[in-house]
């Protein structure tokens, strides 16, 4: 039984999808050995390889998405390294200084905020992305600077998919920035922990194959998407150091009990239930922006993807609050807020039925 109110504040307020808790459940007295060796991992790996389409990666199972994120970055840069991001990426705004903890700078980018000619408040599909010649012109100005010898050196280039806004980058995009990466000898690295809600939008052009053709590392996001938790990295080409384990240790992104995340992994990449799960949200996140835009509430950021974003009144806020769960994302006056209402792998129509009624 779920509490009172109805929920739609983030993609991983729930637990996970049944055949995960049912597969637990069946193996919940076999024994395997730890850290990832056993042959679940292993197959899940060898699948998870399989759907990206490249043999020679090497694939780990991390607990969270934090912890992945800081390991990864930590696992690309030199010591006087720092790594590029958007200003308004996760790792720049949202991961608490997790990458500043362990050593390195990120050097932010302004991200494209170029709004949309037919409302002064509702920001295009562009918000939150990177663009390749920002990144050109970022590099370019280091090495030009006469002082760059006692600057944070650019390690590494960091974009998610979906952004912090729902947004997704085209494969045109992608592309000019591997090209860009590849001119400069610095790993891309795409940060998936909604993967599964871009690649199932009825907006994108990229596929999973084409990410793991144009970044060096990125990750499937588990957590957020029908697994309990866990994070699978994907390093297309191969883990570019020595030992990868004692990295991931010494971050706490290694699960002793390691075939728990492959199981979920392996699970979700059977019968193509990771991308139905990718599907359901974003399907309902397209109902839930129909039907916001007919009853008059005015989009702040065109989504394609499960997040939705919408600007209210902050009276009629306080009347939602009592029986909605709603994730706040920014005041816009005194007078309006705006809100993000987030639709998951699990969301039902009877969930925006009861949503709509509220509204």
């Amino acid at each position: 039984m779920r509490q009172n109110k109805i929920s739609f504040s983030s993609d991983y307020t729930k637990g996970a999808h049944p055949a995960i808790l049912k597969r637990l459940a069946e193996t919940n007295y076999d024994q395997y050995d730890g850290y990832g060796t056993d042959e679940i991992c292993n197959s899940a790996k060898e699948k998870i390889k399989r759907i990206c389409g490249c043999d020679k990666a090497d694939v780990f199972f991390l607990v969270g998405g934090t912890q992945t994120n800081q390991t990864i970055i930590d696992m690309l840069l030199e010591p006087y390294e720092g790594v590029l991001a958007a200003d308004t990426g996760h790792v720049a705004a949202h991961e608490a200084g997790a990458i500043e903890f362990s050593g390195h700078k990120v050097l932010t980018v302004p991200c494209m905020r170029e709004k949309m000619q037919n409302g002064a408040a509702m920001y295009s599909d562009t918000i939150g992305k990177i663009k390749a010649d920002d990144v050109r012109t970022w590099i370019e100005n280091f090495y030009a600077d006469a002082n760059h010898e006692h600057m944070v050196f650019p390690g590494a280039v960091y974009i998610s998919h979906p952004t912090e806004y729902g947004t997704l980058y085209t494969k045109e995009e992608l592309t000019a920035l591997s090209k860009v990466c590849r001119e400069y000898d610095i790993p891309l690295f795409l940060d998936g922990a909604r993967l599964g809600y871009g690649l199932m939008s009825n907006r994108t052009d990229v596929t999973i194959k084409d990410i793991a053709e144009l970044t060096d590392v990125f990750y499937i996001g588990g957590t957020k998407v029908g697994a309990l938790f866990g994070e699978a990295v994907v390093f297309t080409k191969g883990f570019p150091g020595k030992h990868p384990v004692p990295v991931i240790k010494q971050h706490g992104a290694l699960l002793a009990k390691g075939w728990l995340l492959g199981l979920q992994f392996d699970t979700l990449f059977t019968d193509d239930l990771y991308f139905n799960l990718g599907r359901n949200a974003t399907e309902k996140a397209e109902i839930l922006r129909k039907k916001l835009t007919e009853r008059g509430y005015e989009i702040f950021i065109d989504s394609p993807t499960n997040q939705q974003f919408i600007i209210m009144e902050n009276s009629k806020l306080e009347k939602l609050a009592e029986h909605v769960r709603f994730g706040f994302w920014e005041k816009l006056d005194e007078n309006r807020t705006v809100i993000r209402l987030a639709t998951d792998w699990a969301t039902t129509d009877e969930d925006l039925e009861e949503l709509f009624s509220y509204l």
